[in-house]
């Protein structure tokens, strides 16, 4: 049986590409979670003004990836300390976040981020926010493989 994560991390093109070209995952997609408005357009969400946070959906097989293992891509694809931005992309639709599915994602997040934390890896504390998943709103088709279509030079994960 197929399991879903969702996570955010920045600009979700550089993201989306690379949960793509992990084995085990079945298909990864980005889109929109987290906010108060029902089915935001992309130019919605760079109001910064709509709650949500740019995301992707990781649709995976458990049998041959772990959700540890894609926590910790998650961890190692962009900057967790840094409050509302991830390199040049600034604003709340670029928080880092997880929302978790089930009971056992939201303990191995917690745990993990706790972890990470105490290991000194970070000079600053991670901002990560570990929250239930939300609504996905699948964004735009223009986005959907993005760097896939359009070369990935063109983002900075």
């Amino acid at each position: 049986m197929m399991e879903k994560a969702t996570f955010g991390a920045g600009c979700f093109w550089g993201v989306e590409d690379r949960f793509r070209q992990q084995d085990g995952v079945i298909d990864a997609v980005s889109g929109y979670a987290g906010g108060h408005l029902d089915n935001p357009s992309y130019r919605d969400v760079c109001t910064d003004t709509t709650g949500h946070a740019e995301v992707v959906e990781v649709t995976y097989d458990p049998q041959r990836v772990s959700y540890e293992t894609l926590l910790g891509l998650f961890w190692h694809m962009h900057d967790p300390t840094t409050l509302n931005r991830q390199g040049p992309d600034i604003g709340t639709q670029y928080r880092s976040v997880i929302f978790f599915h089930t009971p056992e994602q939201e303990q191995l997040a917690r745990a993990a981020k706790e972890e990470l934390d105490r290991s000194g890896r970070f000079a600053r504390p991670i901002v990560t926010q570990i929250l239930p998943a939300p609504t996905f709103y699948r964004a735009e088709e223009y986005h959907q493989r993005y760097l896939e279509k359009h070369g990935r030079g063109g983002c900075h994960i």
